[in-house]
């Protein structure tokens, strides 16, 4: 019950933050279109610092055996829910933007600020195990379809700057080398800002959505449901069933962190997505932001629930 008060309140001031984007717009400051810049910022700068610097820890078999069960249940959730959203995708006729608001959570944005402000910061880097798999699946499957491509572009998928923090990230870790103090607090420095940056953009294009169409469309509040609802409930049966939560003392906590990853809103970078692909990118943030108004409500709801079952 703790967790879930936490939680109702870091998500409440997530929001808090999407209405500064949308003030900024609305006191005509700045264009609805001008979030493009700062959504490039996010997916090319801000991200690969989270990545690289979650991984600056210290090389410990607790922490060796604590990241094989985070990735463990980071791949497997994903992987079976990408299977389960595409069939619905099928089922309900759900377009390219529906489908990835559905699939992809808002890990990259919330699970940092969500874990270090409920669990802390030691446990971050279980959150960025999630956030590296599902980032993995992000330019790969969620690029081809918000962009509309017939097919996969390898060379600049492993040269994306995201997938080169990953495994710079990685070699970093399995070396044991440690960055530089300057480095790694300038790293840690602009990592801070995801949380604050991505919920702005969110912000600033709700201003320039037509609220009523919006609110009116019951195709929202449907994606919402599955979104939310449906792909957490089934992400707990995997997790309950998988036992991965009983490899370890830590366990609990480590598949709480992934549980958490998959019940956030749907995610910032399928919006910013949108933008930098030509897609529709005002209906991407107007299920971002009813995603994250109802998230107050479902994300400790769903906490609870984990809490019981597991």
């Amino acid at each position: 019950m703790h967790i879930s008060i936490l939680l109702m309140e870091q998500i409440i001031q997530l929001f808090l933050m999407i209405f500064m984007g949308f003030l900024i717009v609305k006191a005509k400051l700045l264009n609805s279109e001008d979030s493009k810049i700062l959504s490039i910022i996010v997916l090319y700068l801000i991200i690969p610092c989270v990545i690289i610097n979650a991984f600056q820890v210290d090389y410990t078999p607790q922490t060796v055996k604590g990241l094989l069960i985070a990735l463990a249940g980071s791949v497997m959730t994903q992987v079976i829910l990408l299977i389960v959203v595409s069939i619905l995708g099928r089922v309900f006729h759900l377009n390219e933007v529906e489908v990835a608001s559905i699939y992809y959570s808002n890990s990259g944005n919330l699970i940092v600020p969500i874990v270090m402000f409920i669990l802390g910061k030691e446990w971050v880097l279980y959150g960025c195990v999630f956030m590296s798999v599902q980032l993995v699946f992000i330019w790969t499957h969620c690029k081809k379809i918000i962009s509309r491509e017939s097919v996969y572009d390898w060379r600049k998928i492993v040269l994306n700057i995201n997938m080169i923090s990953i495994a710079i990230g990685i070699v970093l870790f399995l070396t044991r080398i440690h960055l530089p103090e300057d480095i790694n607090s300038t790293l840690s420095a602009v990592g801070g800002m995801i949380g604050p940056a991505s919920m702005i953009v969110t912000g600033m294009l709700f201003a320039g959505i037509d609220f009523k169409q919006i609110f009116a469309s019951k195709r929202v509040y449907f994606v919402t449901f599955l979104r939310l609802i449906v792909v957490p409930a089934i992400a707990l049966v995997l997790i309950k069933f998988s036992y991965l939560a009983s490899l370890s003392s830590n366990g609990p906590k480590i598949m709480l962190i992934v549980f958490l990853a998959i019940i956030t809103p749907s995610a910032s970078t399928v919006t910013q997505m949108c933008q930098v692909y030509g897609n529709d990118s005002q209906y991407a943030s107007a299920i971002n932001v009813v995603t994250t108004l109802l998230a107050i409500i479902t994300m400790p709801l769903m906490v609870m629930l984990f809490q019981i079952t597991i």
